[in-house]
């Protein structure tokens, strides 16, 4: 069973098309869901694909444009309607803090939960964090301010041998400093090596969302090897020049940044509605980082 996966609720870009919703995107850790951007219908995309509205604490946004924030009203009128309780966490930037919060006391002032603003910056911050996971920004460059989100497991205990900690006879009491990597000494004062009491833990995953900007080939060390990178490529290499005039980049631009970045695998998305045939862009990228993967609507990526 997961416990680290990728949901796409929407992949296009700004303009609408009848192929593709606005951005969002659902990452599913340990039954936690993280949203990152918030498009139109990104409610009914989660229905569609079947994520639990309860589960759903922490929103993301990348940057204030419409495309990437304006399902917000809808997503918080629906999580009204199905009582959901607790606290909704929104981590934007300081306009939008203010924004929203008209919006919803206008149109969703009477919930049974709490919503929360967590203001952000464009800039190199920790976001969020908690016993599993730590979340921090990175700034990218678009037309206006602008962050990516890199999502990071912290490193996962060690997987007791059963039969090993019963041969040495050690007391639960000490089964979280073994798991933690810690010896166990016996009464007579033997050292049982924790190798010999355990198996390795399973390998933490680290996940890049990397939305709106230019190429900026300096986000290689920010981001660091990842074991999935989202990276934007609205424009083909033919549209270069429109790609950095509006504030964009291309999948072959996404490509050369998973693989200077030491990434696993590339996601593609935020596709132009110019282009009819989407598999130009897998191929553009595949030519220079062969282990990626075309972005679409309901597309789930187990991590671990």
């Amino acid at each position: 069973m997961s416990t680290f996966s990728l949901h796409t609720l929407g992949c296009g870009s700004a303009k609408p098309s009848l192929r593709h919703n606005p951005s969002s995107t659902v990452l599913n850790i340990r039954e936690k869901l993280f949203m990152i951007d918030c498009g139109e219908g990104s409610q009914l995309a989660m229905q569609r694909q079947r994520l639990k509205f309860s589960r759903l604490n922490h929103i993301f946004l990348t940057h204030l444009h419409g495309d990437h924030c304006l399902g917000l009203p809808g997503l918080i009128s629906t999580l009204a309607l199905t009582e959901k309780g607790g606290t909704l966490t929104i981590h934007t930037f300081k306009p939008g803090i203010k924004m929203f919060r008209k919006i919803f006391d206008y149109f969703c002032h009477e919930r049974p939960y709490d919503i929360v603003f967590n203001e952000i910056a464009p800039e190199e911050a920790l976001v969020y964090e908690d016993n599993a996971i730590t979340i921090r920004t990175v700034p990218l460059k678009h037309r206006i301010d602008d962050v990516g989100f890199i999502f990071e497991e912290k490193p996962k205990l060690r997987h007791i041998r059963r039969d090993m900690v019963d041969f040495h006879k050690v007391p639960i009491s000490q089964m979280k400093a073994i798991k933690d990597g810690e010896p166990f000494i016996k009464d007579d004062g033997t050292v049982i090596a924790n190798e010999i009491l355990t198996r390795p833990a399973d390998p933490s995953v680290k996940y890049a969302h990397i939305s709106d900007t230019i190429y900026m080939p300096e986000l290689a060390e920010k981001i660091g090897a990842v074991d999935l990178l989202f990276h934007e490529s609205t424009y083909l290499s033919e549209h270069e020049k429109d790609a950095f005039n509006r504030g964009h980049s291309t999948a072959a631009q996404a490509a050369m940044l998973a693989r200077d970045c030491g990434a696993k695998k590339l996601l593609l998305g935020h596709y132009s509605s110019r282009y009819k045939d989407e598999s130009l862009f897998l191929k553009e990228a595949q030519e220079i980082f062969p282990d990626s993967i075309l972005n679409h609507e309901g597309l789930r990526i187990d991590l671990d």
